[in-house]
């Protein structure tokens, strides 16, 4: 079996020559943020990502990356469903713990890259309230990494200027696992970067349920009128509060779906997904995302001026 060449980051013209020579058909596919209005000539497109759609037809996806700070377009409101690490281990002939250690090393690096590129919120599905389903063991080795995890990034977090919040029920989790993040949360509580929300025994409709408890308690008590709930109100009840909702959401490892993540916040966000499993995704994805959510046109109900 031909092996599909490794062409992420090379010039298209060289990309299309490899995979020709390895006998592939070649579909491209454009992507990429709009230019500023300035009087510059394009980068040359390079290869973002690689995606074998038959046994002899692969396609590209391109897009012009150049000095990046200046060029793509960041969602304010980035949020990731962190996806497939069991499966990524168990394609190399590994337990699913290693594929969760290895994604672990991932939420470092994309965080770095998010706060270069201008990501002002992060939000990063880490455990969902159904996870509990998984066999014990996993689970608990899941949450030794999330502790060593925690103290091992520390130092890291709170000199990178990032403020973390852990969003979800933590009442529910382990001693230790709430000691380490309570450690973490308290010790970037004053920094002024990029916010960082873990996710964590989080699930979305919960989080609705406890908004609207919160809202119950107000009425039974008088401090709320049934005509004065809102979106507004019932969104300042939210795990989230405070924060704007997500404008782009990714999903790694290729299933097409929320899972019950940010239920009431993603009602208008981008929704993009990549068949690359969590702990193999780069840069080069992170950077194709963002141009994939560059060419939205976000109406939120509306129309643009020229379709009015």
């Amino acid at each position: 079996m031909t092996l599909l060449p490794d062409v992420v980051g090379l010039p298209v013209a060289e990309a299309n020559d490899r995979c020709r020579r390895a006998g592939f058909r070649i579909v491209l596919r454009h992507t990429g943020p709009p230019w500023p209005q300035r009087a510059v000539a394009d980068p040359p497109e390079q290869v973002v990502r690689v995606l074998l759609l038959a046994a002899d037809e692969v396609e590209l996806t391109v897009a012009a990356i150049g000095p990046e700070r200046d060029r793509v377009i960041a969602p304010p409101h980035l949020a990731i469903i962190c996806d497939g690490n069991g499966r990524w281990a168990a394609a190399r002939g590994l337990d699913r713990l290693a594929g969760h250690r290895a994604g672990s090393e991932t939420f470092r690096r994309v965080a770095e890259w998010c706060a270069e590129l201008g990501v002002q919120y992060l939000s990063l599905y880490v455990f969902s309230t159904e996870n509990w389903r998984r066999p014990k063991a996993e689970v608990e080795g899941l949450m030794r990494l999330i502790v060593e995890g925690a103290q091992a990034a520390l130092a890291s977090v709170a000199k990178s200027g990032f403020r973390v919040r852990v969003l979800g029920r933590l009442d529910m989790l382990p001693g230790p696992v709430r000691e380490a993040v309570d450690r973490m949360t308290a010790a970037t509580s004053a920094a002024q970067g990029m916010t960082v929300n873990l996710l964590l025994n989080y699930g979305g409709r919960s989080d609705i349920l406890e908004a609207c408890r919160s809202l119950m308690r107000m009425a039974l008590t008088g401090r709320l009128e049934p005509e004065d709930l809102s979106e507004e109100l019932l969104s300042a009840q939210l795990a989230t509060a405070g924060q704007p909702d997500p404008d782009l959401i990714i999903r790694t490892a290729g299933d097409l779906r929320l899972s019950n993540f940010l239920v009431w916040q993603s009602a208008y966000s981008e929704l993009h997904f990549t068949p690359v499993h969590w702990p193999d995704f780069r840069r080069s994805d992170l950077l194709a995302a963002f141009a994939d959510y560059a060419r939205r046109q976000r109406r939120f109900g509306g129309l643009e001026p020229e379709e009015e």
